[in-house]
């Protein structure tokens, strides 16, 4: 029996409603056209320029006042305008607020990081500068940071780093008088340090300590991604599979348990595996190198900061049971899991694996296709097709891109694909058209009408080598397609999937939000448009 690649889907969701508010504004178009600084740089302008009337709507302080520091907006035109705050223009460290605006303006919701008051009695400091930054420099001397891990060596050398710089301290819930100051140093295991402390104004009492040097360059050689460069953390003489660059994510092995997190993979040299399974390391590389060229790939191909796009890395935990042929990915634990396949010599870590799994954290996160019928088909090859493409991306000499489907892990043993894009129905099972009865298939299956659909818009019809890969491609209609090329698809497959698909988008509704995103990115009397409905008559979705 053919194993599938699986997505184990466990949806949450919170809400905090900490205020509703309504400020007159402009509403701004759909910013498609702009770049996505000039996007950005014109929602920042509108936010600071309503900063003072968003102050007064919430009732701030006379002292307070907001300044823009983030802003994104949704398709619809829905703002999301984030704010640092400041206290007699002191900055105001956990006062910041995000307000959620509809596109005429209106505040629905706000946001905030605390919802005290800031009321200080005095704005003069018990401690001098002077004192607070030595007094911080000893704290770091001598406890190596209230937040520090216990693992982490002594400091030496250590020099506090220009002025201790005077805040207000909200983070807790009681607002008081604080420095900030930088203490910088050498451990003892020669490793740079340089340390965040912000200190109470009055007794001098460390309210938080951030070490900010958190990675090293290390490399590894995968089982499948070859030998790659890996952004680890080093703490003591341990090198950890943590890469503090991409929201923390991280790599633990579970040792072939089927339960629980595991162990973070580190060493001491900071070069890990050496290519074979054998090496329980190897699998781990893999892992670490996918999650981070799918990181990648999101946040320069589409400005998404991690899978949720909100900065947060997933963990990958590797050695999943024993015999495990498949991998997954769980909303619940935001981790993506690898099986070590038949015998436990054949890991399931290929790049496009990773990309595939990790991608229905994404599509939980946005369209939240239901994995059932038709829309169950559409979250597979939405997998299937941003694991293709964080191959192109990554574009390795050990994985050469292709449109073929987990083609390295050797899952039917015969050393044949799992899926085919260019025309599912060689994998026996696969739908390439559209028919009444594609919602009956299981998803896998009924994903090929999604995987065809992309191949043909990317690509075009008939016998072609690409990348050295030879495809031939057939259409319902009998049509021939030249293809609009891969960045492009994806491009309109991303929008349609982010902004216009549902939960319950079936292929008919498919095609229209993928028409709709193409006009939106290229317009209604473009190439690219008549390409995307010409590309869906030629998978029979009319």
């Amino acid at each position: 029996m053919k194993r599938k690649l699986a997505a184990v889907a466990v949806l949450s969701a919170t809400a905090l409603l900490t205020g509703v508010v309504q400020v007159s504004t402009v509403a701004m178009a759909d910013p498609a056209p702009h770049s996505r600084a000039a996007q950005r740089a014109d929602l920042l302008a509108l936010a600071n320029g309503q900063a003072g009337k968003m102050a007064h709507a919430l009732a701030l302080g006379g002292q307070e006042q907001l300044v823009a520091k983030d802003a994104a907006v949704d398709a619809d035109g829905t703002r999301h305008l984030r704010y640092e705050r400041t206290f007699a223009g002191l900055p105001v460290l956990g006062g910041d607020l995000v307000v959620h605006q509809k596109a005429d303006g209106s505040t629905t919701s706000v946001d905030k990081a605390t919802g005290a008051a800031i009321a200080l009695p005095s704005l003069t400091p018990q401690i001098p500068a002077d004192k607070a930054a030595a007094q911080a420099t000893g704290a770091v001397q001598s406890t190596v940071g209230v937040a520090a891990d216990e693992d982490e060596s002594p400091l030496t050398a250590v020099h506090q780093t220009g002025k201790a710089e005077l805040v207000v301290w909200a983070t807790d819930g009681n607002p008081r008088l604080a420095y900030r100051t930088t203490v910088e140093g050498v451990r003892a295991d020669g490793t740079p340090s340089s340390q965040l402390l912000v200190t109470d104004a009055a007794s001098g009492q460390v309210l938080s300590s951030h070490e900010q040097v958190q990675t090293a360059s290390g490399s590894g050689k995968g089982v499948f991604v070859g030998t790659v460069p890996l952004t680890t953390t080093q703490s003591g003489s341990s090198y950890q599979l943590k890469d503090a660059t991409r929201g923390g994510q991280s790599t633990y092995t579970l040792k072939n348990k089927t339960s629980g997190s595991g162990t973070l993979v580190a060493n001491t040299t900071n070069s890990f595996g050496n290519g074979l399974a054998s090496n329980a390391e190897s699998a781990a590389v893999d892992a670490q190198y996918g999650a981070a060229a799918t990181w990648d790939f999101y946040k320069n191909t589409f400005g998404r900061n991690g899978i949720k796009n909100d900065g947060v890395g997933a963990t990958s935990r590797v050695h999943y049971g024993s015999n495990y042929v498949n991998a997954f990915w769980s909303d619940s634990c935001f981790c993506m899991t690898y099986g070590d396949g038949a015998s436990n010599t054949h890991p399931l870590t290929a790049l496009d694996v990773a990309g595939h799994e990790m991608t229905h954290g994404v599509t939980s996160a946005t369209a939240g296709l239901n994995y059932s019928g038709e829309s169950g088909g559409l979250n597979e090859a939405t997998s299937d097709i941003f694991g293709t493409m964080v191959e192109w991306y990554a574009n390795l000499p050990a994985d050469k891109p292709d449109y073929l489907i987990g083609e390295q892990i050797n899952i039917n043993g015969n050393g044949t694909p799992l899926r085919y894009m260019d025309q599912p129905s060689k994998d026996g099972r696969s739908a390439d058209y559209w028919s009444s009865s594609v919602g009956n298939l299981d998803v896998h299956y009924s994903s090929g009408v999604a995987n065809h659909f992309f191949y043909l818009l990317a690509e075009g019809s008939g016998a072609k080598t690409v990348n050295g890969v030879s495809y031939n491609s057939p259409t319902y209609d009998n049509s021939t397609l030249a293809g609009i090329g891969r960045d492009k698809a994806a491009a309109v497959w991303y929008r349609a999937l982010t902004t216009y698909f549902t939960s319950t988008t079936n292929y008919a509704a498919a095609r229209t939000g993928t028409l709709k995103a193409a006009a939106d990115l290229y317009g209604a009397s473009s190439a690219e448009y008549s390409a995307v409905a010409a590309t869906w008559a030629a998978v029979n979705v009319n």
